[in-house]
């Protein structure tokens, strides 16, 4: 599985595709439109080691729904990301065997190396 998650409106995914220079072999998934799959996202979280790395605090739903205030599982970050395309810490670049998520400096310098190996 090689795919590129990432959300159509965000200027900063977007800039990161750019950047990227994406194999044609790489799928581009627009989360927004285009549902993840729980396989997907399995996939993600077997890779980067849990859900939890996967989640994004800084969706606005996760004020909202008061989930800054409970302690929650590592259920109930698979459920949520899969629930809400803005839980999933995004971008998110996934081969067979690894995966990069998020849009720090050194994460996309990790996704460009990576693709240029």
């Amino acid at each position: 599985m090689k795919k590129f998650f990432y959300l159509g409106t965000c200027n900063t995914c977007k800039k990161i595709l750019d950047s990227l220079e994406l194999p044609s072999d790489y799928e581009r998934k627009e989360i927004k439109s285009d549902a993840m799959t729980a396989a997907e996202v399995e996939q993600m979280a077997k890779l980067a080691g849990s859900y939890e790395a996967l989640f994004s605090r800084r969706a606005m739903k996760y004020k909202s729904l008061g989930l800054a205030n409970q302690e929650l599982t590592e259920a109930d970050y698979k459920k949520y990301i899969l629930e809400e395309y803005t839980f999933l810490k995004r971008p998110v670049l996934l081969s067979d065997d690894s995966v990069f998520v998020g849009n720090s400096k050194k994460t996309v310098e990790e996704m460009q190396a990576f693709l240029r190996s």
